[in-house]
C-alpha cells in the first residue's frame, strides 16, 4: 500500500471519528448514558496506555495505578470546587485556609496532580525499582494502598472518608477524547523516540541493555515517572466526570481493571491497549442485564442475580485469552499495511476455494 493511500485512510478515520463525536456529544445518537460509557473508556485508555508504559514497554511489574490516579482525583477536586461550597463540603473540620484560598483552572488543576504524581514517583521510584517481577508489584501495591490510607486520614485537605462533592463536571465529550488524544500522542512519540528503545532494550534484557551504556535505574524512574504523571491526569479527569471522589473509590482492586485492558489489548501495544479499553467498558455495561432478575413465562431465572454479570465476563476474557494468548494485538500495533495484507490473504483464500469448487 502507497504512503498517499495510508494518508488517505488514517484522515478518513480521523474525520469519522471526529464526525461521530460530534453526533453523540450534540445527542444526534446515543443518550447520556452512552456518553458517560465512552467518556469513561476514554479516560481508561488513558490510565492503560500510561500502565502499559511501565509494564509492557518497559517489562516492569508496577500495580500502583489507582494511588496515583487517586492523587490526581483529589487534587483536581480540591482545587477545582467553588469556594462558595468549601465550608458545606468540610463540615466535620475546615479546610486548611491556605489550601482553600488556592483556587486553579481545571487544565492547570490536572498538571498540579499530574506533578505532585510524578514527583512522589521519583521519590519512591530509586529504592522500590531495584525490585523485580512480584516484589515489585507487591511495593507498588502497597505503596497505592498507603496513599489511600493517607488520603483518608488528612480530614483538612482530602475531607477524609467522606470525600469531595461539587466538582465541575466535564460538560462535553470533547475533554476526556482531546485529553486522550494528546496525552496517548505524547506517550507514542516517547515510546518511539530514543528513551523509548531503551525502555524496550531494557524489556527484552536488561542486562545486555545496562552492557550496552543504557542507564537502568534512569530510564526506569522515568518511564515510572512518566506513567504517573498520565495516570494522575487521567485520575483527574475520572474525578470531573464523576463530580464527586473519596478514598473508596481507590481500592487496590481498582488497578486490576487496568492490568485485565492491557493483558487483553496486548503487553506493548498502545493501539491494542486503547481498544481494549472500549471493548471492556463498553462490555461490562452491556452485560449487565444478567445482574437483573429474569422471567420468562411466569417462571423466574434463579441465576439471573447480582454478580452473574461478572461471572460471564470472566468467562468470556477466559475464552479470549485461551485463544488469544498474548492479547489482541501481542506487542504489534494497528497498521494499514497490515489490514491490506490480511484483505489481500482472505481474497486469496476464497479465490483458491471457488477455483476448487468449479473444478470439482
Amino acid at each position: 500500500m502507497s504512503k498517499k493511500t495510508k494518508n488517505i485512510c488514517t484522515a478518513i478515520t480521523v474525520l469519522l471519528a471526529v464526525v461521530l463525536i460530534a453526533l453523540f456529544d450534540n445527542d444526534v445518537i446515543g443518550n447520556a448514558y452512552v456518553k458517560r460509557v465512552l467518556n469513561l473508556a476514554a479516560i481508561y485508555a488513558i490510565i492503560s496506555v500510561s500502565m502499559n508504559l511501565v509494564n509492557g514497554f518497559t517489562g516492569l511489574f508496577s500495580l500502583g495505578q489507582a494511588g496515583f490516579m487517586a492523587i490526581g482525583a483529589f487534587s483536581v477536586a480540591i482545587f477545582t470546587v467553588p469556594a462558595e461550597y468549601i465550608n458545606s463540603i468540610f463540615y466535620l473540620e475546615p479546610m486548611a485556609p491556605w489550601l482553600a484560598a488556592i483556587r486553579l483552572p481545571f487544565v492547570a488543576a490536572l498538571l498540579v496532580g499530574g506533578l505532585i504524581a510524578a514527583g512522589l514517583s521519583l521519590l519512591i521510584g530509586y529504592p522500590v525499582l531495584r525490585l523485580k517481577s512480584d516484589y515489585l508489584a507487591i511495593a507498588t501495591l502497597g505503596f497505592s494502598e498507603i496513599i489511600r490510607i493517607v488520603f483518608t486520614q488528612m480530614q483538612t485537605i482530602t475531607n477524609g472518608a467522606l470525600g469531595i462533592n461539587r466538582i465541575p463536571g466535564i460538560t462535553t465529550m470533547w475533554v476526556p477524547f482531546g485529553a486522550a488524544a494528546v496525552c496517548i500522542g505524547i506517550m507514542v512519540l516517547l515510546i518511539h523516540s530514543s528513551y523509548g528503545r531503551a525502555f524496550q532494550a531494557i524489556r527484552e534484557d536488561d542486562i545486555a541493555a545496562e552492557a550496552m551504556g543504557i542507564n537502568l535505574s534512569a530510564h526506569k524512574n522515568l518511564a515510572f515517572a512518566v506513567s504517573s504523571f498520565f495516570t494522575a491526569i487521567g485520575g483527574g479527569l475520572y474525578a470531573a466526570l464523576l463530580t464527586s471522589v473519596d478514598p473508596k473509590q481507590f481500592y487496590f482492586t481498582m488497578t486490576y481493571n487496568f492490568l485485565l485492558i492491557i493483558v487483553l489489548g496486548g503487553m506493548g501495544s498502545v493501539t491494542g491497549t486503547v481498544i481494549a479499553s472500549f471493548i471492556i467498558t463498553g462490555g461490562l455495561e452491556w452485560l449487565r442485564f444478567f445482574d437483573e432478575p429474569l422471567t420468562i413465562m411466569g417462571v423466574s431465572i434463579p441465576l439471573f442475580r447480582s454478580g452473574l454479570r461478572m461471572v460471564v465476563f470472566s468467562v468470556l476474557l477466559m475464552l479470549l485469552v485461551l485463544f488469544y494468548s498474548r492479547g489482541l494485538m501481542g506487542q504489534k500495533e494497528f497498521s494499514w499495511d497490515g489490514i491490506y495484507a490480511r484483505c489481500k490473504k482472505i481474497k486469496t483464500n476464497l479465490a483458491g476455494l471457488s477455483k476448487k469448487k468449479g473444478g470439482a
